[in-house]
């Protein structure tokens, strides 16, 4: 068959090379494997996509990336400021206010009036920032207090950080969940709408494990023509598994495999090959068939 000019080798079968093709697969590919495999699909993914021209951005919660080749390298930690403050990420223009209010919403649990309020508030200049919406004296700065904590504070505060083309966010200093999740989900609405581009997330049900993370995903993974996704994780939780796109499943358990298959419809039988150290398979859809492609990685 042919494929469009971003597609990416992923290993040999039979003497014939195995690509993926974002336009003929599905923009979203999952990668599942156990340990470090998952890390190491992605590199050579996020390699091979820089290879083609696109720009990548890579959120990664392992510290598997190194920062050579990114323009922007963003180390997320509980202890040092992060400048990832939604309100005045809007006035610089990364996305709209009604996005910044929203992305408040969602991290301490507004209701749809007291969002509204927030949104009116943030136009007529009377909120800034989060910190000023929690002090703003308002329902919403009751809500917000709730849950508002010193890592919060730490998150919002410093400068709002310029974000390049290539931007690595490394989180493997970070250990709250909670601090991932709402960074995740202020960095995803500040990039959704690039261009030519790969993002990749790893391990993504670190990411997603919250609501804010979770949140953040589809903003990523919905279908967008000149970009490519890559969610790699070790688990396999139905918030992965029903995302629509092929999967490149690697060594793992085999229950794990298993239940992958089954997530992906593939039907018991030799259609459900024993991933071994080493190999792949490739599963992807079409409108009329379920295809499984196993081979030798050189990745």
């Amino acid at each position: 068959m042919r494929y469009s000019r971003i597609a990416v080798k992923l290993f040999e079968r039979e003497g014939e090379d195995v690509f993926y093709d974002p336009a003929y697969h599905g923009r979203t590919l999952k990668v599942f494997g156990m340990e470090a495999f998952p890390d190491k699909a992605l590199g050579y993914l996020a390699g091979e996509y820089h290879k083609k021209g696109y720009s990548r951005i890579i959120f990664d919660t392992k510290g598997s990336f190194d920062g050579v080749g990114f323009d922007t390298v963003l180390k997320i930690r509980d202890t040092q400021p992060s400048g990832l403050d939604p309100v005045k990420m809007a006035e610089k223009g990364y996305f709209d206010f009604y996005t910044a209010a929203t992305i408040v919403q969602t991290i301490y649990g507004l209701d749809r009036a007291l969002t509204e309020t927030l949104y009116s508030d943030i136009l007529a200049g009377k909120v800034e920032s989060v910190p000023e919406a929690l002090k703003a004296g308002q329902k919403y700065s009751e809500v917000i207090a709730e849950s508002y904590t010193a890592i919060d504070q730490l998150l919002y505060s410093g400068e709002v950080p310029e974000l390049g083309q290539n931007i690595l966010v490394d989180f493997g200093d970070a250990h709250s969940i909670t601090l991932v999740g709402n960074a995740f989900l202020i960095l995803a609405a500040a990039v959704e709408k690039r261009k030519k581009v790969m993002v990749g997330l790893n391990d993504a049900a670190v990411l997603t494990y919250t609501t804010a993370g979770g949140a953040g995903l589809p903003l990523l993974t919905k279908p967008a023509l000149k970009r490519a996704t890559v969610i790699a994780s070790e688990y396999a939780p139905d918030s992965l598994l029903n995302i629509s796109g092929p999967v490149l499943l690697l060594y793992h358990d085999p229950d794990v495999q298993s239940m992958i298959y089954e997530a992906n419809g593939v039907p018991p039988g030799p259609m459900r090959r024993h991933v071994l150290k080493g190999q792949g398979a490739f599963i992807y859809r079409t409108p009329e068939t379920i295809n499984v492609e196993l081979g030798e990685l050189h990745i």
